[in-house]
């Protein structure tokens, strides 16, 4: 490297140190200067980001009591709401709730129940849409009453359906001898539906699964 040096002219040893510097000066400027511009600017944002996310925090903890209340209410509510959902572990039981719920309201207001019918429960997000058919017969003022208890019932209920029935004789259509104007006057079939929450599905080890069955089919076989 020496003799390479001490061949070299006084220009050729120029050149080769302006090279040598303005190589330095590229490597320099990569290694050095554009990681510290660059840590610069992080830090000048961050300074700037810092009392505006200290002042947004600050606003939430000012706001603490008042979030809190508000959660404290939202719970209330739901809890308040929850006395209007159908009772029950299962959907049968709160099918049965309903029958007994609207059963009760028909015979208050005088009307028959003819036929009930509890349709497939609907899943509605946490919660099992629970309904059943009737038909009952009445009177129009009993019907009228009915539906408006329904809808007034401490229960969550809705009516989906209704179709309606006249058993009224068209005028000037002579009654049959022997026989009274039907003191129902109305035949109407009502879709009620009330909410219960869903229950998660049970589940078990696939050993204890297989040990009920065993117990059952023991059972079964006694």
């Amino acid at each position: 490297m020496t003799r390479f040096w001490q061949r070299l002219s006084q220009r050729e040893r120029a050149l080769v140190g302006l090279t040598a510097a303005i190589l330095l000066m590229f490597f320099g400027k990569y290694l050095v200067v554009t990681p510290f511009l660059e840590r610069r600017e992080a830090v000048k944002n961050e300074l700037e980001t810092q009392p505006q996310l200290l002042e947004k925090n600050l606003r939430y903890l000012g706001q603490k009591e008042a979030l809190a209340a508000s959660l404290e209410s939202a719970r209330n509510e739901i809890k308040a709401r929850e006395t209007k959902l159908l009772t029950g572990d299962t959907p049968s039981v709160s099918a049965s709730d309903l029958q007994d719920t609207v059963q009760g309201m028909a015979t208050r207001e005088g009307t028959q129940v003819i036929t009930t019918r509890v349709l497939n429960p609907e899943p509605v997000g946490s919660f099992s849409k629970i309904s059943i058919q009737m038909e009952v017969g009445g009177q129009i003022d009993q019907i009228a009453n009915l539906i408006r208890g329904l809808e007034a019932s401490p229960k969550y209920l809705v009516l989906d359906e209704i179709n309606v029935r006249s058993l009224f004789r068209p005028i000037g259509l002579p009654q049959p001898q022997g026989l009274q104007a039907p003191a129902q006057n109305l035949r109407v079939s009502l879709t009620v539906a009330g909410y219960a929450r869903a229950q998660p599905a049970a589940t078990g080890k696939p050993g204890e699964q297989n040990e009920t069955k065993a117990k059952a089919s023991k059972e079964a076989d006694e």
